[in-house]
């Protein structure tokens, strides 16, 4: 924006006075004669304010710097044919118009009138032809599209206020620059006529000059043929001329304003640094010259240019090399006094919810280029998760480690590794009984399942499915263990931000039961451990409303995250069943009742919550008695499920969760009366 001194301050604060002055001074010169001294001075003062006019617009960075160019134009426009009335009217009269006219005249022309006049004609052909009807059209173009733009604009920036993204205060401004910038281009697309017609105008007024003058001289002058036409004819090229070249100025300063694009320097700077940072267009345009040299053309001139062009190219090429390094060393310097700063200190600390780190070799499966679509699965991963637990995975990290061998990998869950693979790139992973007996490859384990496994080439891919045998591609092997660190590692991940998003966004469609629980009857913490203790046993957080509603009547009688975990699974318990019903069957094992009653009374209440306290002996004999009781109903095909009381439910899944984690332990309350219950046995620590 253009800066606005005290001194210029000042000045503009008589503006109004001298702007009137000048407008009526310039409509009484069309009717007061002047004489030939003060309009050689007025004349002058045209071609400086024509200058200044140009220049204003070539140091302007934004056209509203300058939107008063249209009616400055206007101005310019009257003022510059009021001399040419007064100018007419001394050529007429007295055969003379003023020095400056005299000399202006006999300086272009010389002693050769038709030289003059076809160089006039030409300077009226360029500014009428080229540059006027040129600018005419960009200024009619420029206004017609930034009406056009209005509404998008408009649009946009209500989009950023609404969005927090702007103030109210910037708002306003920016719908008041809008406004500027359509009136502007509006009153650019009038102003241009003003040009047109001024060129028409000269033309008209030349040849009024010249037959005018010629008759007048003959025959009230009593000039001969020779001397009426030299006379009038260097009087008249002289005076449009020197209002011509003005005029000229004008009409460039305008098709300046109206073809700038948005930019955030002056047109110069935008010139120098976009026609002259390519070097090699230099060397080519240099080269070209000199074939042409060769060819035929002046050789000394064409030498010179393509000289100074390769010189350039050389000179330019070299500085943007160093601007490079310097730039580099500057970034370098920035990054390393960022580096200094007590508050760089804290991003070292952050620890990302998940990441992966990658070995050398496996850095082409996070490469588009080399067809890696890691990322891609990742996004689908969280998807997955998102619709199968109803909770958002937060974004994975990606990183390469060099300090891992070329094709490890390995998964991390809060700073912690937790998972690590080995990965063989355009090799599948073949998975199956006795896989590493019957076919040949390199023996390896399943990353996810701890299977034994072999890697065979992708050529083979084919022969190994024929066999029988399940195939997985490399990124299918890490995407399916990242898949399940994070359902394992899930009530970990779930921090209470996560949770506060999930909140925000069930509000939005049910709001009464949210404002009902939080944070009137639960705090923020107290809804994350229960829905982390519902996620550790991967049960689903989808139906967030279910679960809010039970939390909000269970939240009255008591805030113990155990005891509200469970009222929330036996709202869910047709969800939590579901997926080990056999044809509408739930195959489960019992509890012998004294054992229940034995892990009743080990459970102990605290005011940091309850914890199970048996003798080791009894620890014991009940897990070695899960274990046996878990490979009896698996070997029958089945998947191990525990009936229990609520009260204990809790607290076994808990003891189990180590040493048997694909144990499931329900309560009674969660199987619904419509469910089939056939019991596959009763677990007894009395049994021999």
């Amino acid at each position: 924006m253009i800066s606005v001194t005290p001194e210029s301050s000042r000045f503009a604060r008589y503006g109004d006075f001298f702007v009137a002055v000048f407008i009526v001074f310039t409509v009484m010169m069309m009717i007061i004669p002047l004489p030939a001294s003060l309009l050689s001075f007025l004349l002058i003062i045209n071609i400086t304010l024509s200058l200044l006019i140009l220049l204003v617009a070539l140091f302007t960075q934004e056209v509203l710097d300058f939107s008063v160019f249209p009616a400055l134009l206007l101005v310019m426009t009257l003022f510059r044919l009021c001399l040419n009335i007064s100018t007419t009217r001394l050529i007429l009269l007295h055969a003379y118009a003023g020095e400056v006219i005299q000399k202006f005249g006999g300086f272009v022309i010389g002693d050769n009138p038709v030289v003059g006049f076809i160089i006039f004609l030409i300077l009226v052909v360029i500014q009428f032809i080229v540059i006027t009807k040129g600018a005419e059209r960009v200024s009619e173009v420029a206004a017609r599209f930034t009406l056009d733009a209005m509404p998008g604009k408009q649009m946009s920036i209500d989009a950023d206020l609404s969005a927090g993204l702007i103030t109210e205060q910037e708002a306003k401004e920016r719908r008041a620059k809008i406004q500027q910038e359509a009136d502007f281009y509006g009153a650019m697309d009038g102003a241009s006529k003003f040009v047109r017609g001024d060129a028409i105008a000269a033309i008209v007024i030349v040849v009024i000059n010249i037959l005018g003058g010629f008759l007048i001289g003959l025959v009230q002058k009593g000039m001969d043929f020779q001397q009426a036409l030299q006379t009038y004819t260097v009087l008249t090229v002289g005076d449009g001329l020197v209002t011509q070249i003005p005029a000229l100025l004008i009409s460039t300063s305008a098709g300046i304003i109206v073809t700038r694009a948005a930019a955030d320097s002056t047109f110069g700077i935008d010139l120098t640094k976009q026609l002259f940072s390519y070097p090699r267009a230099m060397a080519i345009a240099g080269g070209l010259l000199l074939f042409l040299g060769i060819c035929g053309l002046p050789f000394v001139p064409i030498l010179i240019i393509s000289g100074a062009l390769f010189g350039m190219s050389y000179l330019l090429n070299r500085s943007l090399v160093n601007a490079r390094i310097e730039e580099e060393e500057r970034v370098r310097a920035r990054e390393l006094e960022e580096a200094k700063k007590p508050e760089h200190v804290f991003s070292l600390v952050q620890v990302d919810p998940l990441e992966v780190e990658l070995g050398y070799n496996l850095l082409p499966l996070v490469d588009e280029k080399q067809e890696g679509d890691l990322l891609d699965r990742i996004v689908l991963i969280r998807r997955q998760i998102a619709l199968e637990f109803g909770f958002i995975v937060p974004p994975i990290r990606l990183r390469d480690n060099m300090q891992l061998s070329p094709n490890d990998y390995v998964i991390k869950v809060k700073g912690v590794e937790v998972g690590k693979g080995n990965l063989v790139l355009n090799h599948c992973l073949v998975l199956g009984p006795d896989v590493q007996e019957k076919l040949e490859g390199i023996k390896t384990t399943d990353p996810t399942f701890g299977l034994p496994a072999l890697w065979i080439p992708v050529s083979r891919k084919e022969e190994a499915e024929l066999t029988g045998y399940t195939v997985v591609d490399t990124i299918s092997v890490l995407a399916t263990h990242l898949t399940e660190i994070i359902k394992k590692y899930a009530h970990e991940i779930l921090s209470r931000q996560d949770v506060q998003n999930l909140l925000d966004h069930v509000k939005k469609t049910n709001s009464a039961v949210v404002n009902e629980l939080y944070p009137e009857l639960l705090n923020l913490g107290e809804i994350q451990k229960v829905l982390s203790n519902l996620l550790r046993e991967e049960v689903a957080i989808r139906d967030l409303v279910t679960i809010l509603e039970a939390l909000s009547d269970a939240a009255r009688a008591t805030k113990v995250p155990e005891l509200l975990t469970e009222y929330v699974r036996q709202s869910i318990g047709r969800q939590i069943i579901a997926p080990y019903l056999v044809d509408h069957k739930l195959f489960v094992l019992t509890i012998d009742p004294e054992l229940e009653q034995v892990i009743k009374n080990g459970i102990q209440q605290t005011e940091q919550g309850s914890f199970l306290a048996l003798e080791p002996q009894v620890t014991q004999k009940l897990l070695s008695r899960l274990v046996e009781w878990t490979g009896r109903v698996m070997n029958a095909g089945h998947q191990p499920v525990v009936l229990c009381s609520p009260v204990v439910r809790f607290h076994l899944k808990r003891l189990t969760e180590k040493m048997i984690p694909n144990l499931v332990v329900v309560s009674y309350n969660e199987v619904l009366p419509d469910i089939n219950v056939e019991s596959l046995g009763m677990v007894s620590i009395n049994e021999n």
